[in-house]
């Protein structure tokens, strides 16, 4: 897989995409990740890509041309299965999302900055938008790490044990139940003896019950929405 991140401020993404799981899924060469600057096409001496918002509202906006020239050099070296615009009025990012997206080969993400983007971009250029939450945060660089990894995590050789993302939250609908490891008793608080009997059949049955009434306490619209 290859993923390519088109921002105005590569620095951001340089931590998030160096180090832990998909620090290592690169190294492993199970993916590319390449962070473009757009200021490579940016406009007149100082590489301008923002301008301000035609009708008079406040805030810069980021310009059609730089992020245009980008997609379209990218484009001229292979064919992308998605053109993805961080935006907080996209699609709600899912687990069923990130399942998805993980079976693609390529993918440009594109981080917003400033106001926003011009809204051609999104008309004539991007093919989905994704949105990690209903909030909003200084740029896109954040949500676009956060999808890579939560993409990234999911192939295969990526988790030192594959079945580990099976057993994550949302995989079924459901949270995922309590986990713990040694010691099994401390201070009193002790580890349930179910986890500790040694029998598959009995701890399965008990981390469905626990996913289930912990969806139900925390997360009942997960509930409701696998109903509709």
């Amino acid at each position: 897989m290859r993923i390519d991140i088109l921002t105005v401020v590569p620095e951001l993404l340089e931590s998030p995409l160096g180090h832990s799981i998909v620090g290592r899924a690169i190294k492993k060469g199970l993916v590319e990740i390449h962070v473009h600057n757009l200021r490579k096409y940016g406009i007149g001496p100082r590489a301008n890509v923002d301008d301000y918002c035609y009708g008079g509202d406040a805030g810069m906006v980021m310009m059609v041309e730089p992020v245009d020239k980008m997609i379209s050099e990218l484009k001229s070296e292979r064919d992308y299965d998605e053109v993805i615009y961080l935006s907080p009025d996209g699609e709600i990012l899912t687990q069923a999302i990130s399942n998805e997206l993980s079976l693609k080969e390529n993918l440009i993400l594109l981080c917003g900055h400033y106001k926003g983007i011009d809204h051609r971009i999104r008309e004539h250029l991007v093919t989905r938008e994704i949105s990690v939450g209903d909030y909003v945060v200084s740029g896109g660089e954040i949500p676009a790490a956060l999808l890579a990894d939560s993409i990234v995590r999911l192939i295969p050789g990526a988790l030192t044990d594959e079945t580990s993302a099976l057993s994550d939250s949302f995989q079924d609908g459901l949270l995922s139940p309590p986990v713990y490891t040694r010691p099994a008793d401390y201070k009193g608080w002790k580890v349930p003896d179910v986890l500790l009997s040694g029998n598959p059949k009995l701890i399965q049955a008990w981390q469905d019950e626990q996913a289930l009434e912990r969806t139900k306490l925390l997360r009942p619209n997960l509930l409701e929405n696998s109903s509709n």
